[in-house]
């Protein structure tokens, strides 16, 4: 299956509520259109930036088919379906391969932190079910399991099981993933301030939450990367990480929301437990947004 032609900028999608909570699907459709005018070459819905764990089933699938609906014929839309349940995440792959996904990410089960050998049968059991390729998720600061290069390695044998997004923080780690894994199969940053570093020892891209404000600026710093431009992608990441960090301030996706609202794409707020940002942390987010000259 390797190769996907996911590309290399991939935007982990908020999803917009209203002032009520509820999902709302108008403005997800407008969001996704404004991601792929803007640089991104995939949409990835019901992810952690999506606040996937507040969504309820039928919401996942709705949001995934709007959004099919909106970019599926000039964009590839990949659904967020892992859980800390096996059966749960097999259950949201069906839905997902049966509403027309083009892929699914299984993020490394959260809270209850399953050994090496528990991912590995948890990943191969949902892939087994599924015709769809498979981007696996590693982000150990929010699961509190970290997924070795071992066991990606053991998963990249899966045939679907295609491609890793990797957030350890690790060069290290992602070094050793790199030499562990066979030729074709991607390596993903999911931190956007790690994004020139992992492309440096062979990454191949981004699931970036930074593209929903700053896409274009982040697809030109990748096609100077691959273009063989490392000076200009270097100062174009330079440049950029002010944004990176401002935009993690505080818990994900609250900053990306409010910057979004900023430049007049008002996706409403974060559904609890999540909070809104204090006033000094939105100062500095609206800073680095105009460093960059997004806001007027």
């Amino acid at each position: 299956m390797r190769p996907v032609p996911w590309g290399r900028l991939i935007t982990a999608m908020v999803t917009p509520f209203d002032r009520d909570l509820n999902v709302d699907y108008v403005r997800a459709e407008k969001l996704a259109r404004m991601l792929v005018s803007t640089g991104s070459d995939a949409v990835l819905v019901t992810g952690t930036t999506g606040e996937s764990p507040t969504l309820q089933p039928a919401e996942r699938v709705r949001l995934l088919e709007t959004v099919l609906q909106a970019v599926g014929d000039s964009s590839t839309v990949i659904a967020g379906t892992g859980t800390y349940s096996t059966s749960d995440s097999i259950e949201l792959t069906r839905e997902a391969e049966r509403a027309g996904a083009h892929g699914i990410m299984l993020v490394t089960p959260y809270y209850n932190k399953p050994p090496q050998a528990g991912m590995i049968d948890h990943f191969t059991r949902i892939a087994g079910e599924t015709a769809l390729p498979v981007l696996l998720y590693n982000v150990p600061s929010r699961t509190g399991a970290n997924m070795l290069p071992k066991t990606v390695e053991r998963l990249a044998a899966v045939p679907n099981i295609v491609a890793v997004k990797e957030a350890s923080g690790s060069t290290d780690q992602v070094t050793e993933v790199l030499r562990r894994v066979p030729e074709g199969f991607r390596v993903y940053s999911g931190d956007d301030s790690m994004t020139l570093p992992i492309m440096s020892l062979g990454g191949y891209g981004i699931v970036s939450v930074a593209s929903h404000v700053a896409g274009l600026q982040i697809k030109r710093m990748l096609e100077l990367y691959v273009a063989g431009d490392t000076a200009g992608a270097a100062t174009a990441h330079r440049d950029l990480f002010p944004l990176f960090k401002a935009l993690f301030i505080t818990a994900n996706p609250i900053p990306v929301k409010v910057a979004l609202r900023l430049l007049g794409m008002d996706v409403g707020p974060t559904r609890p437990p999540l909070s809104a940002m204090t006033a000094e942390e939105s100062s500095i987010l609206t800073q680095a947004m105009q460093a960059l000259g997004l806001l007027a």
